[in-house]
């Protein structure tokens, strides 16, 4: 079930966690906006769920909020020791690479994969 959007707003991307036969999934697609992220927020709320899988091969663009939902979850199952998979699109790729070099000359944090 979705959640309806506000009168007036035309959401062009989606964030949703799927129960699939390969596991839980972070899914994400067209344009993830701040908008879509907040509405993602309201219906799961802002701790990271357990995903096996983060799927965001379809994604157009990607807010910065969208970015920090990802790197979230993604931390979380590192804390845990959990391995996710991250299907991604080159825009994702290209935002998380730039995540992970900004946060490695930090000292005592880790990369995010």
């Amino acid at each position: 079930m979705t959640s309806p959007l506000s009168a007036g707003s035309a959401a062009r991307g989606v964030v949703r966690l799927l129960n699939t036969s390969g596991g839980r999934a972070l899914c994400l697609a067209g344009q993830v906006d701040e908008a879509v992220v907040a509405a993602f927020l309201q219906r799961y709320g802002r701790e990271p769920a357990r995903v096996d899988r983060i799927e965001a091969g379809s994604v157009t663009s990607l807010s910065a909020p969208a970015l920090d939902l990802v790197l979230d979850h993604l931390d979380a199952a590192e804390l845990a020791g959990r391995p996710v998979t991250v299907l991604r699109a080159p825009l994702v790729e290209r935002l998380l690479a730039t995540a992970r070099a900004v946060q490695e000359p930090c000292a005592g944090t880790t990369a995010r994969a």
